[in-house]
């Protein structure tokens, strides 16, 4: 049999401590997180875009389930029926080329967002009002939007990244 990838599902927040005993081991592993900035200056500022769940490119006849499962920790592999289901290389590609993008974007909510999209707001004191995305401030957490308002007037806004919504 030939080498795989598969979920590998962690203990509570050991995902980095799984990543390091995988890489000694010399287990080929991808952890997707992406890039945040908190509120909290001293909270994290990478993410984990999985929790709880690494990938692994194994050679399961090889190595063994149980082995893997036995890692510190580690917890389980996914599987389906009893089986651990196995992910084609392209969607670990893919998923790499969009975890790549988001990072490269500043944040995962803005990916998509261009200057000069209409957005609407979807939460917060000006909820439902319709406006103008203009930029991104301070990474990923806030952006600013040109609100529309009576007599075709716009208005400077700034708000939390999560309070924009792209409008069809």
């Amino acid at each position: 049999m030939t080498a795989e990838w598969y979920a590998l599902r962690s203990k509570p927040n050991k995902e980095d401590f799984l990543l390091d005993q995988l890489l000694i081991r010399k287990v080929e592993a991808y952890y997707p997180r992406i890039h945040v900035k908190p509120v909290n200056p001293r909270s994290r500022h990478i993410r984990a875009y999985f929790p709880g769940y690494l990938f692994v490119k194994v050679d399961l006849e090889q190595m063994g389930a149980s082995n893997l499962a036995w890692i510190p920790g580690a917890n389980r592999l996914v599987c389906f029926d009893g089986e651990p289901a196995f992910i084609p290389d392209a969607l670990i590609t893919a998923l790499r080329k969009k975890i790549d993008a988001i990072n490269t974007a500043g944040g995962e909510l803005l990916e998509a967002l261009q200057p000069g999209d209409r957005v609407v707001i979807k939460s917060g004191p000006f909820t439902g009002y319709e406006g103008i995305f203009d930029l991104r401030l301070d990474g990923n957490e806030r952006v600013r939007v040109l609100l529309n308002l009576l007599q075709n007037r716009q208005m400077r806004l700034e708000v939390p990244a999560g309070q924009v919504k792209q409008q069809k």
